[in-house]
């Protein structure tokens, strides 16, 4: 059977204590085993799927055998699975490419059924942030990464999810898409006009947009798992919005 499908999903941010987490993990495992197999080509994770990661080279964070597995069969089955580091995720190294996935940098460029995407997570894209941007620069130090690695487990990975537990998404804030103006929005349309695309597909941002640009391009972004199941597919020609009645 031709593959015809490749599958988005982003901002699930697994072990974050707020409303449900097991819950929500559960659904995302629901969500990567009902994804057709058989008919797909590739899943994007696109970042903050873990609200903390942490990898050192002999320890990695415990939990999540079910997504694991998941993705695992998914892979078994042919399905080719690409992971984006978020900012939350953004401490992965081999782990996951030791599993079978294949990591990308963002913007990630591709091209399938006659179609071109540019995805990524969406943090740090565009004109402006510059607070935001020094301290990724910083987070992505390998000096600064060492150090931090010096720390016992039990201590960095607490530290870690107390921090995340203080971000905008624990506090409940609900972000409000700009439009024009917007750094992600600006991105696009730069990079548009050296590129041909049809779609950008991101995160990070907790909220669902799609937009036609001035050139026709599609900017569509992800909200988060938070409060439901929140993705994106390509099939045939058209990428939609899915939710949970409409795996098959």
């Amino acid at each position: 059977m031709e593959r015809t499908r490749i599958y988005f999903a982003s901002d699930v941010h697994l072990g974050l204590d707020i409303k449900d987490p097991k819950a929500r993990e559960a659904r995302f495992v629901d969500f990567l085993r009902a994804i057709p197999a058989s008919e797909t080509a590739a899943l994007y994770l696109l970042g903050d799927i873990w609200d903390f990661w942490y990898e050192y080279r002999d320890v990695v964070p415990k939990g999540y055998v079910r997504v694991f597995a998941a993705l695992q069969s998914l892979m078994d089955a042919g399905v080719e699975v690409f992971f984006c580091a978020g900012n939350h995720d953004i401490w992965c190294y081999s782990y996951f490419e030791e599993l079978g996935m294949k990591k990308i940098e963002q913007p990630y460029a591709f091209t399938f059924a006659g179609k071109n995407f540019v995805v990524g997570h969406g943090d740090g894209l565009g004109p402006g942030l510059h607070g935001y941007k020094l301290m990724n620069g910083i987070f992505k130090n390998r000096i600064c990464q060492v150090l931090f690695s010096m720390l016992h487990p039990w201590f960095a990975f607490r530290f870690g999810n107390n921090w995340s537990s203080h971000n905008r998404l624990a506090r409940g804030d609900k972000y409000h898409f700009k439009g024009p103006g917007e750094p992600l929005y600006e991105f696009a349309c730069e990079y548009a006009k050296s590129h041909k695309v049809d779609y950008f597909v991101f995160g990070h941002i907790h909220s669902q947009i799609d937009l036609t640009l001035p050139g026709g391009e599609r900017l569509m972004i992800m909200d988060s798992w938070i409060d439901g199941c929140s993705y994106l597919y390509f099939a045939g020609t058209t990428t939609c919005f899915g939710s949970s009645q409409n795996m098959e």
